[in-house]
């Protein structure tokens, strides 16, 4: 089976669309965001099209499209969708598979289940993507006591942002997990540039199916 992973945040808008898309185009992957809650003109999977370098037919369609920019339990309701749980199921495919999730791990679907508990069902490993600023500690170590209280492997964690030197190791060494690398903020933001970013500040050995567990 190819490598399938579950690309989370500390909480929104942490970077991890920018991640993924890095991490899809290094691994010549398949992109999956599952829910997606606001701005269907420019939405996530949009954003990793254009900065990926995948082809089309590797931005898989969402499960859901909601148009509410909210949390996704809140935005269905407004929107007169229901969401099922059930039909979150990974998709088949001859790539690694990388998903994304919406928002931080405890982010409700419906007013009984949270992204977490989507994640544990699936039983694939997990990156977490974190700030770099003030607040990274206490959101990053709570997040990886909750992917571990539900048993779902984390990878390690991949830092966005500044060099934070002091939190990047208090996180890595509290929450006893692999520091994978740090995205920098890029400007401008395009294809080559998050490539080169990508290239230079992870090790894509990292991400493989024998490591990645």
């Amino acid at each position: 089976m190819n490598q399938r992973l579950v690309v989370v945040g500390t909480d929104t808008g942490v970077g991890k669309t920018t991640f993924a898309a890095a991490l899809a185009g290094a691994l010549d992957g398949v992109y999956w965001k599952p829910v997606q809650a606001g701005d269907l003109d420019q939405t996530d999977a949009d954003t990793v099209r254009r900065l990926s370098g995948l082809a089309p037919q590797q931005i898989l369609p969402e499960a859901y499209r909601l148009k509410t920019p909210a949390s996704p339990h809140l935005a269905a309701e407004i929107d007169g969708i229901t969401i099922d749980p059930e039909m979150l199921v990974l998709p088949e495919c001859d790539r690694p598979l990388i998903v994304e999730g919406a928002g931080g791990l405890l982010v409700p679907l419906t007013r009984e289940i949270t992204y977490i508990d989507i994640i544990a069902r699936w039983k694939i490993p997990s990156v977490l993507c974190a700030r770099t600023t003030l607040g990274t500690i206490n959101h990053s170590l709570l997040s990886i006591e909750a992917l571990r209280a539900r048993g779902i492997p984390l990878v390690g964690i991949a830092f966005i942002g500044d060099e934070n030197v002091e939190s990047e190791r208090i996180i890595v060494d509290m929450g006893r997990t692999r520091r994978l690398g740090r995205l920098p903020h890029l400007t401008p933001l395009t294809h080559a540039a998050l490539r080169d970013a990508f290239i230079n500040h992870f090790s894509v050995t990292d991400f493989r199916k024998d490591d990645a567990s």
